[in-house]
């Protein structure tokens, strides 16, 4: 049985339209890609909502990546030639999402 995906394309604009029409044009970029992705969601959510370290702490216990967000990830850490450490503090995860990924997809 295939997963099905939320359709978050209209559910941003949605929450754009009711909320803050004022923040289209900086979401517009994200919101016209043919596969919004699970990093494109979080950059979506952090430009409506703002972050504040309260909100981000307890946020991360519910953030779920996909398979091309964590490749798009290990890319980058490669990329840019970071440790687990600097990768984690950049998107905000715990060095040992990391390493198990890592492991995982033998990156």
């Amino acid at each position: 049985m295939e997963r099905s995906v939320p359709n978050y394309r209209k559910i941003y604009e949605d929450i754009i339209s009711r909320k803050c029409p004022e923040k289209y044009n900086e979401c517009a970029y994200l919101l016209n890609k043919n596969e919004i992705m699970a990093m494109d969601v979080l950059k979506l959510n952090e430009i409506i909502f703002g972050t504040s370290p309260e909100t981000e702490i307890n946020n991360r216990r519910h953030k779920n990546y996909d398979y091309h967000s964590i490749i798009r990830i290990l890319e980058y850490q490669k990329e840019k030639g970071l440790s687990n450490i600097e990768v984690s503090r950049h998107f905000n995860l715990s060095r040992s999402t990391v390493s198990r990924w890592r492991k995982t997809f033998s990156c």
